[in-house]
């Protein structure tokens, strides 16, 4: 390590050292186990949000033997609200594959932990350098965003030739010594002051040698990513209600809200109604209308409308068949993997007026 990347790890270690965050909850007795879960919530999700779902978590599943074992429902149970929900079916099926594999530890090498479901180098090397101190540089948002200022690496860091330029500078830049701390502040400090907008300059303790903040380019180093039209899709989602009782439907294991329960969904009202008439002798309830609910993913607009119909019994048909349907009790409510629109608009179907999204 040369002189100027040895100063950089030793004035973000003199100012962690200060003010780094201590107290989150799985930086009490990090193993790999809990250094883990937490990497995969921490993937494109605030801390404060994360924390909550973190404890509940591990309360419920305190080993990679618990959570191996439960049903992959519950797990979605647990992470029901939180979001990108393939995080946590590939942490589901790698935590069976480490308990078939290697014996319920999780291994502590590199390439066999980037070799596990949503594992990729930056989430291995943060496991093994928080838990196991070993030497393992990172590369996640906050450290792409303190390395590409400091450096002064313009355009969008995931460009194929700035990933390795901002690789190559994160190799350069662990330290030898400390290797835990250290990773825990390069992600403090871009977190806290090396924010996205509004960064703390004057208090950074890089910002002498920043070249970003010395050129006036902070503003507008790391780049963005090439802005793509978002599209907008709409569906009607169908609310069958058998007295205290809503009909369920599990989504397909890949797609949107992939695992999950949700309503059955069609193109428009009128499928929709068909589909209800037809299956279940559905008669649509009167003067129960539901505004439409807006929900964002990671790459397009989704309204979803809510029909509201109602049946005599817990029907059962031929499309019925299977595991893939629940009645899904809202005043008693079973464990079940929700999406959180899908959750919202279910604490709300027992109201007796008009609801409001």
């Amino acid at each position: 390590m040369t002189s100027a990347y040895h100063n950089f790890a030793k004035r973000l270690l003199a100012w962690w050292d200060v003010h780094g965050r201590r107290d989150l909850p799985w930086q009490s007795n990090p193993d790999s186990y809990r250094v883990w879960v937490s990497e995969i919530m921490l993937q494109q999700t605030q801390v404060a949000t994360v924390e909550g779902y973190f404890e509940r978590f591990i309360k419920r599943f305190p080993s990679v033997a618990e959570l191996a074992a439960a049903s992959e429902d519950e797990v979605l149970h647990h992470w029901s609200g939180l979001g990108y929900y393939s995080r946590a079916r590939n942490l589901h099926k790698a935590a069976r594959m480490v308990i078939d594999k290697y014996g319920g530890e999780l291994p502590q090498q590199l390439d066999q932990l980037v070799a596990l479901p949503g594992i990729g180098r930056s989430t291995a090397g943060a496991i093994l350098a928080l838990s196991a101190g070993q030497r393992q540089p990172i590369l996640d948002g906050n450290a792409k965003r303190v390395l590409a200022r400091y450096f002064a690496v313009e355009g969008w860091p995931g460009t194929t030739a700035n990933l390795k330029q901002l690789w190559a500078l994160a190799e350069q830049c662990t330290p030898e010594q400390r290797v835990a701390n250290y990773t825990q502040a390069i992600m403090d400090l871009g977190a806290t002051l090396c924010r996205r907008s509004r960064p703390a300059c004057d208090a950074c303790p890089l910002n002498k040698g920043c070249k970003a903040l010395a050129t006036g380019r902070v503003a507008t180093i790391p780049g963005t990513r090439p802005k793509k039209v978002r599209p907008r899709r709409s569906a009607v989602v169908l609310m069958v209600r058998w007295g205290e009782c809503v009909l369920l439907e599990k989504r397909p294991p890949q797609g949107i809200w992939g695992g999950l329960w949700s309503f059955p969904e069609f193109a428009d009202q009128a499928a929709a109604e068909s589909w209800a008439g037809l299956h279940l002798g559905a008669e649509r309830v009167a003067g129960r209308d539901w505004p439409a609910v807006a929900h964002s993913f990671s790459h397009f607009d989704f309204d979803m409308q809510p029909l509201e119909v109602t049946v005599p019994g817990p029907a059962t048909s031929g499309v019925m068949e299977g595991d893939g349907w629940l009645w899904y009790n809202t005043r008693s409510p079973q464990a079940a993997g929700l999406a959180a629109p899908v959750s919202r608009l279910l604490t709300k179907i027992n109201k007796p007026t008009s609801r409001e999204s």
